[in-house]
């Protein structure tokens, strides 16, 4: 019976290639997530999560490239994605549109990070379009620790409102291990994903 339920924990899996730490590859053993997906599904047949980049992944060498990795993913058994942080709905919507002409048609979820410090706008955003919206939030906030982290919160509630408007498949909280962000967002948002 202990095994049974062990079974059933571990019937999903996230497939992350992960970042290749500066002193080079460990291992040459699965050098694409597409490679993990592929391994995972000799072990038995289970739900494979995959990371998707609204984007660009910063490796490739252009969109069409990143769709084409990310098609060969999905391929090897991927059932669902997960994308990196973003700040433009835009660009979400236009990945998708470009996920489904490549014949991608895999759930995605959108990765939500809320904005909560001056030091993480300034770290964690490089590569991804900051809409002048945020900008302005930054710019006005940036120097107020409690301010911008509620101005970060307000927007991401924002983002995720008009995601759900337009019938995201989920969405997925990036919230460094901070439930209290978790919390507020899950509250103000709770009757609109009941919708």
């Amino acid at each position: 019976p202990q095994f049974y339920q062990i079974q059933q924990i571990l019937d999903r899996f996230l497939a992350l290639r992960g970042d290749i730490p500066a002193t080079g590859r460990v291992s040459n053993d699965f050098p694409f997530a597409s490679d993990l997906v592929s391994y995972i599904h000799t072990r038995g047949n289970f739900n494979v999560i995959g990371a998707c980049y609204p984007e660009g992944h910063p490796e490739s060498a252009d969109s069409l490239a990143d769709i084409q990795n990310l098609k060969r993913k999905v391929d090897a058994g991927t059932s669902e994605l997960i994308t990196q942080l973003f700040y433009d709905n835009q660009e979400f919507y236009h990945f998708q549109e470009r996920c489904r002409f490549a014949g991608i048609t895999v759930p995605i979820e959108a990765g939500i990070m809320p904005l909560m410090t001056a030091k993480q706008a300034a770290h964690m955003m490089a590569g991804v379009t900051i809409p002048e919206k945020l900008q302005a939030l930054i710019n006005r906030f940036a120097d107020k620790p409690e301010a911008l982290r509620d101005a970060g919160i307000a927007y991401a509630i924002d983002q995720i409102v008009d995601l759900l408007a337009h019938g995201v498949n989920g969405i997925h909280l990036y919230t460094m291990d901070n439930p209290e962000v978790a919390a507020r967002i899950i509250e103000a948002t709770r009757n609109i994903v009941r919708a």
